[in-house]
């Protein structure tokens, strides 16, 4: 066997030296080393260089925010509240008006709004990836609150003010995107004004519960919920208290910590948390599921449930937020106020804040509710029905944020986000938030007013603090990278979220972008600490394609950005430390060597695809190849490569390396006959972003990425030495390869490496494409004990000649698998079509037996950003989701039509009837999501790469009655294991299987990785207490019992049809009236 090996790896080697040119390229380069320069990756200046760049960018948008901020309080001052304002009083731009107009079905439209609403013009703006009015603000109003209240026709007409400051903003800094005022009334007023994106279904945005909104609005919390699941809470009040939970959930953000438990005579965790976990996505998930599981039992003890809370919160020797202390109870009413609890827990110093819900309707006295929040400096709380839920379990942040507001310009400071979706089309962004209070008193000599008034907001799109990290001097392999203070990615060439919720922040931890180790943990402690570090480190990455995993040197080199709460990451490859600058000043060199990029020379020349880079502004991009390039030709004919708008770097490289690509056709290439070693195919691609393909006719079946950088093979080629086999990529699911003469190929590629006085770059990488048949039957030749012109000699058992994989294929399987498991040749015919499948696929025991014997080493991960299609609705009946649907016989009971329930259930479905599509209205969708499809779910990923073992090796594989012989040996100077094996005699040794195709996950266990908790910090301030707070302001809730004339009315306006003119949202603050 060891004497087949050598055969086949003499004739790749071969082969790859004819026809490869990786000599001959070299030369090229050095013949033409006038032509360009060899530039140095500087790690610790490149990295500062962009750390403050991004310093600057973001700096810009903090003095818009500090103006935009003062201004809002000044406003708000000197605004005189009007008690008789009406909506014709009002002119703004409603947001939503458009839609709604076009919606018979909308609230306004059966309201007969009154509200006089501009009708503006817009023009395409691509920088907001809209349309965009630029001499207007634009309103949107939450679809749950009125828009005639006082309250809101106050906000407008104050805040219609600020217009001029969003304008006056961007005239100083042209490059501003949307600027946003959000107020804690629910009014979104943003800048330049474009029509709201609405939803196909109800639109549940609320400003309020946005990721910036929440940050900005309060400091960090540790929460306790406990909800009562006692005996009286049964039916719709229980299903009011899961709803509510998971609303109070969403409030929260991964600076916060939680956990939630119900009690009744005993407290116990709902879910399998035993204590405060970070209120990120997937924990939050956790107890969602878990909270629908609560049943109604035994006698309420409010003492169990809030001891168990404040134990809680005393638990130091986990990782907390360490700020505001909070309880959430819901509950439906009890007698009990466990002043004995609050007096051992939290009294004097008062440090947790109590928050009370009453939920649902009931006669129970609420006085009990109302002093255990008044007596803890919280705030009492009544859900009577769905509607109230979500205004409700948002509004404790006005009294978290009172802390902030007396600690007046100590609290005004600017703190960026989390990355998330923009609700109006810009993508990915982060936000700079800015407080805005209220400067008001209540009188001469009064206290001053402690109600937060909103907050600022201006998004910075990604893509614009991208533009600033440098794009090509990296290689194909190096780049820039930014994480927050949770660890999680600002920027990573691995975020690319395949679906995004506007509910929730994107938050991909740094360890999860890439394959995790020990150093990379070291490197991100550091990162969030702040501090500067480089490190040289040998870690495992994933192919682009995400199908082979190799292992790599790494530098690392990181700084922290000034002024914000984020780092900045280089990551760079030895071999990146240098790269080639063109430098084409001889203008007729320009142009012939451009004239190699024209069609017309690719029949002579090889065909060529060009990178899609921004070459120049006025480049039109596409997807078709051809299109773009014939785009790029017709620029060029207009503009030189020197020309101001464009990127000389990139232009002069590209030109640069079309040239030397066409010069190892003219003396390599085009002499030689392809067909004399079955070659469908050989290319040539470069940094500068050049892919030549020769002949031309073969560039109809290549399928690889004309963007180097984005093709497998060549970052592949790039970390790894000698040669790499690509076989074609083949899916389990799909069928096999469709073999036909000059179709089906392998690539086998190497990477060019340059030594120019003592610097070391590897500027291209090139290689050649294998006739799958063809080089089926010269493998089988080759591990065989003839030469190309002996007749082939059967061999068996009782002769004294060697078995070969030849004659003998009856009797011996013989193979070629890749790095990644995957089957390139074989001397079976059969198998042919099955190139490029994992070789567990193929021969499951054979591939178990190389992994049991080292030859192979798995790597699992999981993929947190993958889109999944969504999981069918588990009930198909006609019945709104979560509401309680009385039974006929309850209908006929009198005294039912008179019960809380009934009263219940018709605000709901009077609800319902305003909002037809609540009930039904999926997350995803309501949130506006453009397509629900896809959702996001995580996928586990499987990858496999050589083990430790090099040299060659025997292995019998024992199947019980009958066994199998195998032999193994990898080929030097490839990725290939060449494998000998006798075929299997028995159905026993189909045993195991090896599983690498990706599959649907839950995830690692949630309730184990929280006890190991990844490092983090919170921000670096807090404002949880002062002395000067007043909180007598703690809810006052009366109950609302319910009439049978009024229940009837009711039902009479069901049968009609007419839903009443909803009422102004009594808000639990009526202070907002300043």
């Amino acid at each position: 066997m060891q004497h087949w090996a050598r055969r086949l790896e003499q004739e790749i080697d071969g082969v790859m030296r004819i026809f490869g040119g990786v000599q001959q390229l070299r030369e090229i380069y050095k013949d033409n080393r006038n032509l360009f320069e060899v530039q140095e990756n500087e790690p610790q200046k490149l990295v500062e260089k962009v750390a403050g760049d991004i310093e600057s960018l973001l700096d810009r948008k903090v003095q818009a925010l500090k103006r935009l901020a003062d201004a809002a309080e000044n406003f708000q001052k000197a605004h005189r509240w009007q008690d008789n304002i009406k909506e014709e009083d009002i002119l703004y731009y409603d947001a939503k008006a458009d839609a709604e107009l076009d919606d018979p079905e909308s609230e306004d439209v059966e309201r007969g709004s009154k509200v006089s609403t501009l009708r503006l013009d817009f023009v395409e703006d691509s920088n907001f990836k809209n349309k965009v009015n630029y001499s207007y603000t634009a309103v949107q109003i939450p679809t749950d609150i009125y828009k005639g209240s006082t309250v809101i026709l106050n906000e407008l007409n104050w805040t219609e003010a600020l217009e001029n400051v969003f304008i006056e903003n961007r005239r100083q800094d042209p490059t501003l995107l949307w600027q946003v005022f959000g107020s804690a009334t629910g009014v979104t007023r943003y800048y330049p004004a474009t029509p709201w994106r609405a939803p196909k279904k109800i639109d549940l945005y609320d400003v309020r519960r946005r990721p910036w909104y929440i940050q900005g609005a309060s400091s960090p919390k540790d929460m306790v919920i406990i909800v009562d699941v006692s005996g009286s809470v049964s039916g719709l009040t229980l299903k009011l208290m899961k709803t509510s939970v998971c609303e109070m959930l969403d409030t929260l953000s991964d600076d916060d910590y939680v956990n939630v438990a119900s009690f009744n005579e005993k407290a116990q965790p709902v879910s399998c948390f035993t204590h405060l976990v970070q209120a990120n996505v997937r924990n939050k998930k956790v107890f969602k599921e878990a909270v629908q599981g609560m049943v109604a039992k035994g006698t309420t003890g409010y003492k169990a449930g809030f001891e168990y809370a404040f134990d809680q919160l005393q638990n130091s020797n986990i990782t907390r937020a360490n700020c505001n202390k909070v309880i959430m109870m819901f509950t439906d009413g009890g007698e009990d106020r466990v002043q004995d609890v609050f007096e051992k827990y939290n009294w004097p110093n008062r440090t947790v804040r109590v928050f009370t819900f009453s939920v649902g309707q009931h006669n129970y006295d609420v006085t009990p509710l109302q002093w255990m929040a008044c007596a803890n400096k919280g705030y009492y709380f009544e859900i009577p029905s769905i509607g109230a839920i979500r205004i409700n379990t948002q509004e404790y942040l006005d009294v978290l944020g009172r802390p902030m507001v007396l600690a007046g310009k100590e609290a005004k400071q600017v703190q960026w986000t989390n990355v998330y979706e923009d609700a109006l089309g810009l993508g990915l962004v982060v936000t700079g938030t800015l407080p805005v209070f209220n400067l008001t008193q209540d009188g001469p000599g009064e206290k001053k007013n402690q109600l937060i008034l909103g907050v600022m907001g201006i998004d910075v799109a990604l893509n614009d603090i991208k533009r600033l990290t440098p794009n090509y001097t990296l290689g194909a392999n190096g780049y820039v990278f930014a994480i927050d203070l949770n660890g999680y990615v600002l920027l990573h060439p691995n975020l690319k979220p395949q679906t995004t919720n506007f509910r929730e922040p994107v938050t991909l931890d740094f360890l999860d972008a890439e394959l995790e180790d020990e150093n990379k943990e070291e490197i991100r402690r550091s990162m969030i600490d702040g501090n500067k570090g480089h490190k040289q480190i040998r870690t495992l990455v994933k192919s682009l394609d995400e199908r082979y995993v190799d292992e790599v040197v790494r530098n690392y080199t990181w700084v922290p950005i000034r002024s914000t709460n984020y780092s900045l990451g280089l990551v760079l490859p030895p071999y990146s430390t240098f790269y080639l600058q063109a430098n084409l000043s001889d203008q007729i060199l320009q142009v012939k060597y451009f004239e190699f990029l024209l069609p017309s020379s690719f029949e002579s020349e090889g065909h060529v695809f060009i990178a899609p880079r921004e070459y120049c502004k006025d480049l039109n991009a596409s997807d078709n190849n051809t299109e773009f390039l014939k785009n790029f030709i017709e620029l060029m004919e207009k503009v030189t490569p020197d020309s101001k708008q464009c990127n000389n770097f990139l232009l002069h490289n590209l030109i640069l390396d079309t040239g030397i690509t066409q010069q190892l056709v003219e003396r390599v290439w085009r002499d030689q006959d392809l067909n004399t070693y079955s070659l469908l195919a050989v290319f040539a691609a470069t940094d500068g972003g050049i892919t030549r393909v020769f002949p031309n006719k073969a560039a109809e079946d290549w399928t690889e990425n004309p963007e180097p950088f984005n093709a497998s093979f060549y970052r592949r080629s790039l970390d790894n030495h000698g040669y790499v086999f690509k076989p074609p990529h083949q899916d389990a699911l799909l069928r096999p390869l469709e073999l036909e003469n000059d179709t089906v190929g392998i690539l086998v590629s190497t990477a060019v490496e340059l030594s120019l006085g003592g610097r070391t770059l590897r500027p291209a990488v090139v290689g050649v494409k294998l006739d799958l048949e063809a080089w089926a039957e010269k493998f089988k030749v080759l591990a065989s004990n003839r030469t190309h012109q002996d007749q082939p000699q059967k061999c068996g058992p009782s002769s004294h000649c060697e078995m070969d994989c030849e004659v003998n294929n009856e009797d011996l399987l013989c193979v070629l698998i890749d790095d990644g498991g995957f089957l390139v040749l074989s001397n079976q015919n059969h198998q042919w079509d099955q190139v490029g499948r994992f070789f567990s696929e193929v021969d499951a025991n054979l591939m178990l037996a190389l992994y049991n014997n080292s030859f192979y080493t798995r790597k699992e991960s999981y993929d947190y950003q993958a889109a999944c299609a969504p999981q069918p609705p588990g009930n198909l009946g006609a019945a709104p989701r979560g509401v309680f649907v009385p039974t006929i016989a309850d209908f006929l009971n009198l005294a039912w039509w008179t019960s809380a329930a009934a009263w219940s259930l018709f605000q709901q479905l009077l609800y319902g009837l305003i909002y037809h599509s609540w009930f039904q209205a999926d997350p995803a969708e309501a949130e506006g999501s453009p397509e629900a499809r896809e959702s996001s779910c995580v996928m586990k990923q499987t990858q496999y790469y050589f083990g430790s073992v090099n040299a060659s090796y025997n292995a019998i594989i024992d199947c019980g009655n009958c066994s199998r012989l195998f032999h193994a040996q990898r080929l030097t100077n490839t990725n290939l294991l060449f494998v000998v094996a006798e075929k299997p005699l028995c159905s026993q040794c189909e045993a195991g299987r090896l599983l690498q195709k990706e599959t649907h996950s839950d995830g690692p266990e949630q309730c184990e990785l929280v006890q190991r908790p990844r490092y983090r910090r919170g921000p670096h301030i807090c404002f949880d207490y002062n002395a000067t707070e007043d909180t007598s302001d703690c809810g006052r809730g009366a109950s609302f019992p319910p009439s049978l004339g009024v229940l009837v009315s009711l039902q009479l306006l069901l049968l009609l049809g007419l839903p009443p003119r909803p009422q102004p949202q009594v808000h639990a603050h009526a202070s907002r009236r300043v």
